[in-house]
């Protein structure tokens, strides 16, 4: 029987704030048994894996061997606008594929 991806994991410094970035990314909410050490954020609507987020005390180091390939669902601009009000960095543009990065600097991808 083969296998699921239940959850991704994030270690970062602060999980409330990673999971509140992302939950507002993604459409969802922080979990409410979250803590200051570990939270979560559920998918919203139907399916995906639930996303983790971990205190570690060490920074984050080099790039990401694995990151997030986001859809805009409306104008990419502005999909663009509303994730760095939110925390997020632009780290490079073209026309239809932004390189951006979460607070912590977790990489991820935004395409039309």
């Amino acid at each position: 029987m083969p296998s699921f991806v239940k959850s991704v994991t994030f270690d970062c410094h602060d999980p409330l704030a990673m999971a509140a970035f992302w939950a507002a990314v993604l459409g969802s909410n922080v979990d409410e048994d979250s803590t200051p050490e570990r939270a979560w954020v559920e998918p919203a609507g139907w399916g995906g894996p639930n996303l983790w987020f971990q205190q570690v005390p060490e920074d984050k180091v080099a790039k990401n061997r694995q990151h997030f390939d986001l859809r805009a669902t409306g104008p990419l601009d502005e999909e663009r606008d509303r994730l760095v009000a939110l925390g997020a960095r632009v780290v490079r543009q073209g026309d239809e594929l932004i390189v951006m990065t979460d607070p912590e600097g977790n990489e991820f991808c935004l395409e039309t």
